[in-house]
């Protein structure tokens, strides 16, 4: 499997403080890796340089074979996109569910925008009727599936997910989680999944890198990980603390 994405030795200073320490991890074509660490660790600001979000960084990455530099082209963010953690504040809270999807669209010289805009929902199961609603008379749960719906107008090869589970409640996590999944072998993608979530992580990667202080610690497969064949204390110290590292609720196959 072709490496998609390439980390080598990325360093992100905040001023004096170094948020992140030459990290560096490698994602094959296809496939969801994970970032998992506590609050601080610097997983988050890992992906705010891979997406483009923070220029002040060093190192090298690269992604689908193009180096990647502070300043990014129209072309990388088509082909690749953020959701984040909270999609209230993600989304504009006065443009219409239509406004919001169809503006990646127009931005990227795209056509065919009504058909698209009603694949996109049908894809992430809402209803067409969402299409001329605003974001707050969406649930949390479909607010969240707006944002999904929206990086993907653009027909991304790689999608960075901040959090994206973290502001739902436990039952429409395993329902986002499970859409992630299947929007992802129905196109292809590969993932970065950012979390604090242990469980949320175990579900969706099969590769996870454990971060601590800026620096990641340990790479685990899910399967050790749920076996407990950790070798880092940091990692086997945040497994302890899950309260249970089996799928979330209402994920099982």
């Amino acid at each position: 499997m072709a490496d998609m994405i390439e980390v080598n030795d990325l360093i992100v200073r905040f001023g004096e403080v170094q948020a992140v320490k030459g990290v560096s991890f490698r994602v094959g074509t296809g496939e969801n890796f994970g970032l998992v660490g506590e609050s601080g660790s610097g997983k988050s600001t890992v992906l705010r340089a891979l997406s483009g979000l923070n220029p002040d960084w060093s190192g090298d990455m690269v992604i689908a074979g193009q180096g990647l530099t502070p300043h990014r082209s129209r072309d990388f963010y088509r082909r690749v996109q953020m959701v984040f953690q909270d999609p209230y504040g993600s989304l504009h809270p006065r443009q219409t569910i239509d406004r919001i999807l169809s503006e990646p669209l127009l931005v990227h010289g795209m056509r065919d925008v009504d058909q698209r805009i009603a694949r996109g929902l049908n894809e992430v199961a809402l209803p067409q009727t969402a299409r001329f609603r605003y974001p707050h008379q969406l649930s949390g749960g479909q607010r969240q599936r707006v944002a999904i719906a929206r990086a993907l107008m653009s027909e991304p090869e790689v999608v960075l997910l901040d959090e994206p589970t973290s502001a739902l409640d436990v039952s429409v996590q395993a329902e986002v989680l499970n859409l992630l999944a299947d929007l992802q072998q129905a196109r292809g993608l590969t993932y970065v999944l950012v979390s604090h979530n242990l469980a949320v992580v175990a579900h969706l990667c099969k590769r996870i890198a454990v971060m601590q202080g800026g620096q990641i610690v340990e790479t685990i497969t899910a399967e050790d990980l749920r076996a407990g064949r950790t070798k880092h204390p940091h990692t086997a110290a945040l497994r302890e603390l899950s309260v249970e590292l089996e799928e979330p609720e209402g994920t099982a196959a």
